[in-house]
């Protein structure tokens, strides 16, 4: 049996001001709340808050109940947008624009929760530059101009190999290089696929960035050992 314990009350909390936000305004915004009381707990464990309130069993019905909805919820989104599309109707983008924040998101923290920030920061900003050397790719017709358009990508592809050697220098470029990316991106105009584009690129960087400034979980073990 689950344990009722704070978080579970939390969560009873939010779901119940969910309820109470549809019937006083009958507004879309109270499936924050009803999305936020079903995952807090699992949230919070991944995170590695709360661990010592859920046991082993919790943690792996939350893991394998996660991947089956997260999948489920990535099909229903596939199907809104191919029928969208089908009906001419450009709002499938938006959907699409959930798949792909989805799947990156699931790739980042995939990474990250590792705690190798370095390894993790190397690998996002290598991945950023590869998909930003894609996409720029579609963008030119002929093939010289394509060529052209991989080259910030691939530059910041090859600047994230440096990032294990050099990584608070590669960080303060990191950050310069998405600053000016976010200003081309945004710059097209505020519509939901530059906003979409902006949070995928930016995103990532910024986290990378950040894991260089950062002191990898393994390196903190072995400094000590290494002054011995």
């Amino acid at each position: 049996m689950l344990k009722r314990d704070p978080i579970f009350w939390w969560a009873s909390g939010v779901f119940v001001a969910a309820l109470v936000l549809f019937a006083i305004t009958e507004n879309q915004s109270w499936l924050t709340l009803m999305i936020g009381s079903y995952l807090l707990r699992p949230t919070l464990a991944s995170l590695g808050v709360g661990r010592k309130k859920i046991d082993e069993r919790q943690m792996t019905i939350h893991y394998r109940s996660g991947n089956i909805a997260f999948a489920v919820m990535m099909i229903a989104c596939v199907i809104a947008a191919v029928k969208l599309e089908a009906e001419n109707n450009h709002a499938f983008e938006l959907f699409a624009m959930a798949i792909v924040i989805g799947l990156a998101t699931k790739a980042l923290f995939n990474v990250i929760l590792v705690k190798d920030y370095r390894a993790a920061a190397a690998k996002i900003i290598i991945s950023a530059g590869l998909l930003i050397a894609l996409f720029g790719s579609f963008e030119a017709g002929s093939l010289a101009g394509r060529l052209m358009q991989t080259i910030p990508g691939l530059g910041i592809a090859a600047v994230g190999l440096l990032s294990r050697k050099y990584p608070r220098p590669i960080g303060l470029v990191i950050m310069v290089a998405t600053a000016l990316l976010l200003l081309v991106i945004l710059g097209k105009g505020l519509t939901w696929a530059s906003l979409g584009t902006a949070a995928i690129v930016g995103v990532p960087l910024i986290l990378a960035a950040l894991c260089l400034f950062s002191r990898d979980k393994i390196d903190g073990k072995s400094e000590p050992q290494s002054a011995a």
